[in-house]
């Protein structure tokens, strides 16, 4: 599913409504960050969830059932509700939970939203940096400062207009699983930094690219990016060039205007490796 910019913008009172939701998943989270007596455990799929990534996803369900009761809404810990409007909600209570239970104040709150023309709204609330990224459809992509955002209080944001790929500032996210190959073709061009807000640091200028490999992304981790980055200028896919939502759930985000050579620079090369299996050897 692409990123429709011919289709028409999305409603300026639900962007607002995603804007205050997004900032109490972020107090919520904050909270439970600095309150502590939360556990952890390991779901069937290996990934850690604790008792606020619950909480949070269930508190944004309860909201979004009660503001738009006929959409879907696809959770990373509740699953998918089914709707009657073929709109619905994406929802990725804690993005970073590893981040969160090692105290690293990295984590985000993410929300999308999508209609019957695609990607609509796109939002990565950073919590603990009182800054939130969010993009409605035909409306724009903004930053919003402070502990409670508002759309009024944001400034507009844009991608760079760098054109050179040599040197081009590039955001690696999960390096520990990538591949020999890709690393080196990437180290060799571009100026690689390690990632602490790949999409905030592209929509404001300060990164030219950024680069997600190894193990694959789920869908509620990559659903905000279509319109966050074009509505902000600049372009993702995978790293074979296909939608960021139907890919390999690998992520190829840039200015646009580097997108081309990027994909030529990757081309082919493998995407993970197996670092777990190297880590079990000793």
């Amino acid at each position: 599913m692409d990123y429709a910019s011919d289709a028409p913008p999305i409603d300026r009172e639900l962007l607002d409504f995603a804007v205050r939701l997004a900032g109490r998943a972020g107090q919520m989270s904050t909270e439970g960050f600095f309150g502590g007596g939360w556990h952890s455990r390991r779901k069937e799929d290996g990934t850690e969830v604790i008792e606020i990534d619950v909480n949070v996803e269930e508190f944004l369900r309860a909201e979004l059932s009660r503001r738009t009761p006929d959409d879907g809404i696809f959770g990373e810990e509740g699953g998918v509700t089914s709707g009657s409007s073929g709109r619905r909600w994406i929802i990725d209570p804690i993005n970073g939970t590893t981040y969160f239970t090692h105290r690293v104040p990295l984590f985000t709150n993410d929300l999308a939203y999508e209609d019957e023309y695609g990607p609509a709204i796109g939002v990565i609330n950073m919590p603990l940096r009182q800054q939130m990224v969010v993009a409605g459809r035909g409306l724009g992509c903004w930053v919003l400062p402070g502990p409670d955002p508002d759309l009024r209080s944001g400034r507009r944001a844009h991608v760079s207009e760098r054109t050179a790929l040599g040197g081009a500032r590039t955001l690696m996210h999960n390096p520990a699983g990538w591949p020999e190959e890709l690393l080196s073709a990437l180290h060799r061009r571009v100026f690689l930094m390690p990632s602490t807000g790949m999409i905030a640091a592209l929509v404001t200028g300060w990164a030219d690219a950024g680069v997600i490999a190894g193990p694959p992304m789920g869908y509620e981790d990559v659903a905000p990016m279509p319109v966050i980055v074009a509505e902000a200028g600049g372009r993702v896919t995978d790293l074979g060039g296909a939608s960021v939502l139907q890919g390999d759930m690998s992520v190829l985000v840039t200015n646009g205007q580097l997108h081309e050579q990027f994909l030529q620079l990757v081309k082919d090369l493998p995407r993970s490796r197996d670092w777990q299996a190297l880590a079990d050897e000793d």
